[in-house]
């Protein structure tokens, strides 16, 4: 049995991606369709590309598909539009399923984001927090997920109440798009930092909250998209009202390379991050006592606030793919859930750099030598900044050493360097990546999200003296933690770095330049390493500079 989950249009109309999973509920391959078609979060843009790879990587063909798992509920968004399955197959996918259609199975929004937390957890009962703009009729849901039983709806809370559009709001106002909150919340870091006050727009009462903004009424269950749109349009302008008034502006009048040095513009990110926060650690107390259990899950967009993630109680675990691609997994395993599970989900799904083809114009001019740790090590001791791409590359936003441009902190000038390269606003901040041992000793433990980069830490004294190019100016770092041999170059650097008595700590970013999707393929990596002002690119087994034989661009 093969089960094709996606985020698909017309309601996954940004970040859409596929899934494939076997009859036992086990992973061959997954990817978001931006990394495929080169256009950052696939606007509308069925996933083709993206479900191509996972076929190819299964070894089958469209017409061994039996199901097709959608993340959302057209049916009630988008009533009457299609004629069949067929049509709607054509549109949101855009496979070629020949005579033998799958079935497809539509699976409500939050419901598809709650099981692709759950079920890549270690996890036998947990209570799961589902928290993003919207989902068909709600913005927040609570879940209890166990091992071998049906999942049952705790609460929710509609759409309009959404801690996603009240965020939304700040990321305009600051003249970001709203796929931009990232940038959002670094801006919010200077705000902690400098302790400014906020006015407080949350209000908890026993098991339930109150936003400033109060939510409209709304047509729950029968919306359509048109109907959840005009209502987004009007909740956000709300919001943005409401920021208005609390920074006397209507927006930045200053750059955006410059925000950090606006206080209007970090008053306003700063407020709207602690309305998440104060908003979801009343929602993580309430999950748990929904469950009973100490264990919990988080997804949704919301979820990628690791601000927010790393204050929160644990365990607590989440997903590399929280936001909406992750949809595509989880209507998947709504469909088929995993046989046996006994680790946290690998990241390591999507296309593997090793598979994808390359010619000579690729590497003209770039001198190719075999990789050696040593001398690798030996370019990052001495300030050099370079890149990585080796194996399958990692589903989610963040990078995890296997697409990761990657730099020794010793410096905070480093920072500004690496910014520099990916033509990145300066008052942006980085991560680092080491082994768990060190980790213990440069910032707050976290069990689960430092997997994946999703949880903000406090450093120690000893992280801030010698990776101060990770630290944030609220005194956090957004830590990955590489365990064994997940990531081969990188575990080994730090391996050597530590053998050579110097600290086993790298920056870790994306390796994409400004506008553009993380890297994929091998013809993606060397087309970045051109374009940005990187040292070195180790792709596969083998390691990349410019310019002539024996020198460094």
């Amino acid at each position: 049995m093969w089960i094709l989950g996606v985020n698909a249009p017309p309601a996954g109309r940004h970040d859409t991606a596929a899934c494939l999973i076997d009859g036992d509920g086990r992973i061959v391959a997954f990817s978001e369709e931006e990394r495929l078609n080169r256009r950052r979060h696939s606007l509308y843009r069925k996933p083709l590309g993206a479900a191509r790879m996972c076929l190819a990587r299964a070894g089958i063909s469209a017409a061994d598909i039996d199901v097709v798992a959608v993340g959302w509920d057209d049916h009630q968004l988008h009533p009457g539009r299609w004629a069949g399955d067929a049509e709607f197959l054509a549109h949101a996918v855009g496979l070629d399923f020949g005579d033998r259609l799958p079935e497809v199975v539509r699976v409500g929004h939050h419901r598809a984001h709650a099981a692709s937390s759950f079920y890549a957890s270690p996890f036998r009962k947990a209570g799961v927090l589902v928290v993003d703009g919207h989902g068909e009729n709600e913005s927040s849901s609570i879940w209890t997920y166990e091992e071998g039983r049906a999942p049952r709806l705790e609460r929710s809370w509609q759409r309009t109440a959404s801690l996603g559009y009240a965020y939304d709001a700040a990321s305009t106002w600051l003249g970001f798009s709203f796929l931009n909150a990232g940038k959002t919340m670094g801006l919010a870091a200077y705000g902690r930092a400098g302790g400014v006050p906020t006015e407080p727009l949350v209000e908890t009462r026993g098991d339930d909250f109150r936003l400033a903004v109060e939510p409209l009424p709304e047509n729950t269950g029968r919306a359509t998209a048109a109907d959840v749109k005009e209502q987004y349009e009007l909740t956000v302008g709300r919001w943005r009202e409401r920021y208005s008034r609390i920074a006397g502006a209507d927006g930045p009048d200053t750059p955006e390379d410059r925000l950090a040095d606006d206080p209007r513009s970090v008053l306003v990110a700063y407020t709207a991050q602690r309305v998440v926060e104060e908003a979801v650690t009343h929602l993580a107390a309430q999950t748990r006592k929904a469950a009973g259990v100490e264990e919990w899950c988080m997804s949704g967009g919301v979820a990628l606030n690791c601000s927010t993630n790393g204050t929160l109680p644990g365990p607590l675990y989440i997903p590399p793919v929280p936001h909406d691609a992750g949809v595509a997994l989880g209507a998947a395993w709504t469909v088929c859930p995993p046989v046996s599970r006994t680790a946290p989900l690998s990241p390591y799904l999507g296309s593997d750099v090793a598979a994808s083809a390359t010619g000579a114009a690729d590497t003209e001019g770039l001198v190719r030598t075999p990789l050696d740790i040593d001398e690798l090590t030996a370019l990052l001791l001495d300030g050099r900044i370079g890149a990585v791409a080796q194996g399958r590359a990692e589903i989610g936003p963040r990078a995890l050493c296997h697409r990761s441009i990657i730099a020794v902190p010793d410096t905070p000038e480093v920072n500004t360097r690496v910014n520099r390269v990916k033509s990145r606003e300066q008052w942006r901040p980085f991560a680092g990546v080491t082994r768990p041992a060190y980790g213990i000793r440069l910032w707050e433990q976290q069990e689960y999200l430092s997997r994946y980069m999703l949880g903000a830490a406090r450093a120690t004294e000893l992280g801030r003296r010698v990776a101060p190019g990770v630290v944030h100016v609220d005194g956090t770092t957004r830590p990955q933690v590489l365990r064994g041999d997940e990531a081969p170059v990188v575990g080994a650097v730090l391996d050597a770095l530590d053998a050579q008595g110097a600290p086993p700590v790298l920056l870790n970013t994306s390796f994409n330049d400004r506008g553009e999707p993380v890297v994929d393929s091998a013809a993606d990596a060397l087309a970045a390493f051109r374009s940005m002002d990187l040292d070195f690119l180790v792709l596969g087994d083998a390691l990349y500079r410019k310019g002539t034989a024996g020198g460094v661009g």
